[in-house]
């Protein structure tokens, strides 16, 4: 039994990790979406914090402009963060009203304002547990999960993931107007995307927790549901209960069938009506703002405010400042509880909890170094668990496990311990004591250290607490300072009571009043810092005098007395100089592997020399790709270039040199597909005699047709599962690829076909199926490059890489080719690639070249280059080979393809032809648009991009297990979230009529996606059962709404 139990809570651990990562992952993909295509996504009109004071609200703003530069809210979003009025508290229900008001700044009619989305954060306060929060503000600590997957950009904080999770929630307000309330300290993990709400009324997110965690928290009392599914549960609110006891939990009904209750996550939703009624009241709040603070009183959000939307608490709200209006105001709305099951919820109340959530569950997402400058391994002794973020860090410096560094500089002979916390820290000993008497600085085990600039002061002043330290806990309730109980503290160092407070109570004696941080020149703040953690030496009395003498400051007096600009303008200059560091260490010494487009953003904030920078880097950009030309890209360099040139406002030259990256882009292909073979598309015919082409080109011998002869190739379509882009040029000629597709006929039989026949005539005629014709004479005229608008210069580049208008094959004869592609324009089925497949096989056979599908799928790989829509290799592949297969692609010159056909059972085969719907969206796309976008995100080292296609080629191997096991429905789950990735690709690849059209057919499938890149053409829908797709079929031809076609089709074994 014990063993069951202790596998039980292993698998529940494993899951709760996987759980977190899929979906901060979807979160994250949905945030991204909402920013780049907010049209179509929607996102928050606004996005709101509060603020302790003005100086505060202005760091907080200078975070939300940092936000919007760094893609994490979208440009059309208006950001601001409002103060409490005159910096004194008036609780988070006042603070609510007087932020919605400030939004509306007096000028917004309440019925406009009542139409907008607002996301409100309530980020003020003091952090009192989290004290070294306090110059950052705590919504704003670092919270590095999925740190890697970008490691050029900016460190995710708390406040990225709040917006990620609160991106997916703004779907449930629909048209409706309404806001979404949360605080900044935690981060509720769940699927934001499930969540309902009710119209015209409050909701309040909760989750199910213990009895003795609800004893320290707000605990909703519901009525018995109203609609569960699940993943959670949706009830009337009958009442809200403070950190209740047992005994108030059960009278009061709120204990669940399974002995938890429901805690309130603080997550606050008002839609409709009721937040019409809210923004009435806070557009009329200022007098009732002047009336708390005349009498220094506050409203609760959780408590007062909340209670208006629950009768139960009318008669208490109305013996608090204010209730009866609130009643009377919002009083007619009723409040509902949403039970999310799965919430995960991350608190970051104390220090401890912080390092808790970065070691805990989610370690596993934790990127450990991240933007930082850290010395060789043997130069310096820092543990793989310590988390460097920001920093720099300089040689002959030690750090302890699972220890966060942030936003810091640490110079040589400085020793931080295990558990520990340093943020904001520039220590420098290089030009304090020197020689034998060299001093080192010691962070013990669990401590927090952090600098303060302050208003008015030059030097910044160190603090330092336990990391367990609570400074609201007072001197006679068990208080500590660097994990030492006070009483230690007074009686080792000989400090009295009357140094550190003015009042002689000792339950009014804290560390957050205590007046323990000197103000002193640095070098003495370190030695005072080290003496009161307890570490000096022997000569440490008199450090005694120093401190008692000196200035001396209170961690609630460093609150009100922080210097935010300084604080906006220092970690500016201080990023901006980690990332020139990075690039140039990147354009020295590396192969340019790094996002210099990125990192060039951060450069730029540097006050004064950021342009400067940018042009130093530019200047060594020509040296670099000559001494290492022969394994450095083209493309990548000249892309460098490009990003540099417009890092410098130098936009012209970078246009010009644009059309060098494509040219090397081709260029690299067709030396990767076969070796020379770019060479003789750029020369004249017959400049090689037709022996010398054929030793140079082709392994198997040209003949010259004997005429008249005819060949006629026909080929299915394909759709791919999973794995596109993982084909595509430059990815695929300098990293693996795998796809997972399939060959398909439509209406019984093969769509794509070539019939082409040699002449006596000369010349060559052209025809396809859209009655277009082209006789061209002379065949020497034909040469890259074409015409965009050329109906035919696909057959044109098919000749030209076939060999036979370099080598004069058609110099006594002619040549009709006729091509036919029974499919809709711009349907994604991969049906230029196959028709140039179709149509350079049947070149091939008919001058006996090697028409073997390897060669057919290379070739046409070079001529998608030539035509300049640069298609990678997988529709060729797809159209080929028949059936289901699994193709693998391994950089190097030549390119080479491993093609595993997948040997489909017959069950698997009759399932998927019953499931799977093969829909024409009436959408025309094109996918060249699309991929010059994908191909220069990629040329710049985009790592979102990279990280995206290498789950991809993941997915495509993991999908091939599943069809090998005939596990359709977890092929379902790869496809949904190849569609997350396609998007986080190119959000332009879906549209609103797609999202719709998915939408309408969620119920009925267990996974759908677009076919090749994208942005409309034919659709995937795999239906949960036989059954689901045929009512899924009868459903979209009878509604009116969607113009699709739903295709017949078969696999082509």
């Amino acid at each position: 039994m014990e063993v069951e139990r202790e596998r039980s809570k292993r698998w529940w651990r494993v899951k709760q990790r996987e759980d977190l990562t899929s979906l901060l992952r979807k979160s994250w993909y949905h945030l991204r979406l909402s920013v780049r295509d907010p049209c179509r996504v929607p996102t928050w009109d606004a996005i709101v914090l509060t603020a302790a004071s003005p100086e505060q609200a202005q760091l907080y703003n200078w975070q939300l402009e940092r936000a919007k530069r760094m893609g994490r809210i979208a440009p059309s979003t208006v950001t601001l963060a409002v103060p409490d009025p005159l910096g004194q508290r008036i609780g988070s229900g006042a603070a609510t009203l007087n932020a919605i008001h400030a939004l509306s700044n007096g000028n917004a009619s309440v019925e406009s304002m009542a139409k907008k989305h607002i996301l409100l954060l309530h980020a003020g306060g003091d952090s009192k547990r989290v004290p070294w929060a306090n110059p950052m503000g705590k919504v704003f600590l670092p919270l590095p999960y999925l740190a890697s997957h970008d490691p050029d950009g900016p460190v995710p904080l708390l406040f990225d993931h709040i917006l990620a999770i609160a991106s997916c929630a703004r779907q449930a307000f629909g048209n409706q107007g309404g806001m979404l309330t949360m605080t900044g300290d935690v981060l509720p993990c769940f699927d934001a995307s499930l969540l309902t709400l009710p119209i015209d009324s409050s909701s309040i997110i909760t989750v199910p927790i213990t009895l003795d965690v609800a004893a320290n928290h707000g605990v909703i009392v519901a009525a018995e549901s109203e609609h569960s599914t699940q993943n959670y549960a949706l009830s009337l609110v009958d009442n809200l209960l403070q950190k209740p006891s047992v005994e108030e939990l059960v009278n009061s009904k709120a204990v669940l069938a399974d002995g938890r209750t429901l805690l309130d996550t603080g997550i606050i939703a008002v839609r409709g009506k009721a937040w019409l009624e809210l923004v009435t009241l806070a557009c009329s709040c200022p007098h009732m703002i002047s009336e708390l603070l005349k009498s220094k009183n506050e409203m609760s959000l959780y408590e007062d405010l909340v209670a208006a939307w629950v009768p139960a608490k009318h008669e208490w709200l109305r013996k608090r400042p204010l209730g009866e209006e609130l009643i009377n105001k919002l009083g007619k709305r009723k409040m509902f509880s949403y039970c999310a099951y799965d919430l995960l919820f991350l608190h970051f109340g104390t220090s401890s909890e912080v390092l808790d959530h970065l070691s805990g569950v989610g370690s596993e997402l934790v990127g450990r170094r991240h933007l930082c400058s850290i010395p060789a391994t043997t130069a310096s002794d820092i543990t793989a668990s310590a988390i460097i973020l920001s920093s720099k860090i300089a040689p002959g410096v030690s750090i302890g496990e699972d220890s966060l560094i942030y936003d810091s500089s640490i110079s040589g002979g400085i020793h931080i311990g295990s558990l520990c916390i340093v943020v904001g820290v520039n220590i420098s000993l290089d030009n304090l004591l020197s020689g034998e008497n060299s001093m080192k600085f010691m962070l013990p085990d669990r401590h927090c250290l952090w600098e303060v600039p302050l208003i008015g002061n030059r030097e910044r002043v160190l603090a330092y607490c336990g990391l367990h330290d609570n400074p609201k806990s007072s001197l006679s309730r068990d208080g500590t300072f660097c994990g030492k109980p006070w009483n230690k503290i007074l009686h080792d160092l000989g400090i009295q009571e009357s140094d550190l407070w003015d009042s002689s109570g000792p339950d009014e004696n804290y560390l957050w009043n205590s007046k323990i941080f000197p103000i002193l020149p640095y070098d003495q703040m370190i030695k005072v810092a080290m003496w009161l953690m307890g570490l000096a030496n022997k000569k440490g009395e008199s450090m005694l005098p120093l401190w008692k003498h000196s200035r001396r400051i209170s961690l609630e007096e460093l609150h009100r007395s922080i210097d935010f600009s300084t604080i906006c303008i220092d970690s500016s200059n201080h990023q901006a100089d980690l990332a020139a560091g990075i690039a140039k260490a990147c354009i020295s010494y590396g192969m340019l592997g790094r996002n210099l487009s990125q990192l060039c953003e951060e450069i730029l904030q540097k006050e004064g020399s950021g342009i400067e920078i940018c042009k130093d880097f530019l200047a060594m950009c020509p040296i670099i790709r000559e001494q290492n030309s022969n394994i450095l890209p083209k493309s990548r360099a000249y892309q460098v270039q490009v990003d540099l040139l417009r890092a410098c406002n130098d936009e012209g030259t970078a246009c010009e040199l644009e059309h060098k990256v494509w040219a090397a882009v081709v260029d690299e292909t067709a030396s990767a597909v076969r070796y020379g073979f770019k060479e003789h598309l750029s020369e004249s015919p017959g400049s090689l005699s037709c022996l010398e082409f054929q030793n140079n080109h082709y392994d198997g011998f040209i003949h010259q047709p004997s005429y008249p002869r005819r060949v006629k190739v026909e080929l299915p379509v394909r759709v791919d599962f999973v794995g596109g882009w993982s084909d595509t040029p430059p990815w695929s000629i300098e990293r693996a690829g795998c796809v997972l597709n399939m060959a398909i006929s439509l209406e019984g039989s093969p769509p794509i076909g070539t019939i082409i026949e040699t002449n006596k005539t000369p010349g060559i005629l052209f025809t396809d199926d859209a009655e277009n014709q082209l006789f061209v004479e002379d065949y020497t005229s034909i040469c890259a490059p074409f015409d965009g608008n050329d109906s035919f210069r696909l057959v044109k580049c098919a000749l030209l890489v076939t060999g036979i208008i370099h080598d004069n094959i058609l110099v006594d004869m002619g040549m009709h080719i006729k091509t036919w592609a029974n499919v809709p324009r711009g349907s994604g089925l991969g049906t230029s690639s196959i028709l140039a497949a179709a149509v350079v096989k049947g070149l091939l056979q008919i001058i006996d070249g090697d028409d073997s599908t390897e060669n057919v799928a290379r070739l046409v790989l070079v001529l998608e280059q030539l035509m300049g829509t640069g298609g990678g290799w997988q529709d060729q592949i797809g159209g080929l080979y028949p059936g289901i297969k699994c193709t693998s692609s391994f950089p190097g010159i030549p390119l080479r393809l491993q093609v595993v056909p997948l040997l489909a059972s017959p069950q698997l085969i009759s399932e998927l032809q019953q499931r799977l719907l093969v829909v024409f969206t009436g959408q025309v796309r094109l996918a060249h648009k699309v991929l010059q976008k994908v191909v220069i995100r990629y040329l710049r080292r985009d790592n979102l991009l990279v990280s995206s296609i290498k789950r991809l080629v993941e997915l495509a191997k993991i999908g091939r297990e599943a069809l090998m096991n005939c596990d359709v429905d977890e092929l379902g789950e790869i496809m949904l979230e190849a569609w997350r990735l396609h998007q986080e690709l190119d959000p332009f690849c879906s549209n609103e009529f797609v999202d719709r059209l998915f939408s309408f057919a969620t119920p009925y499938c267990c996974g759908y996606k677009l076919v090749g890149a994208g942005g409309g053409g034919f659709a995937l829908l795999l239906a949960k059962d036989a059954q689901r797709a045929k009512e899924l079929t009868h459903r979209l031809e009878d509604d009116k709404h969607f113009d699709v076609k739903i295709y017949e089709w078969q696999i082509l074994l």
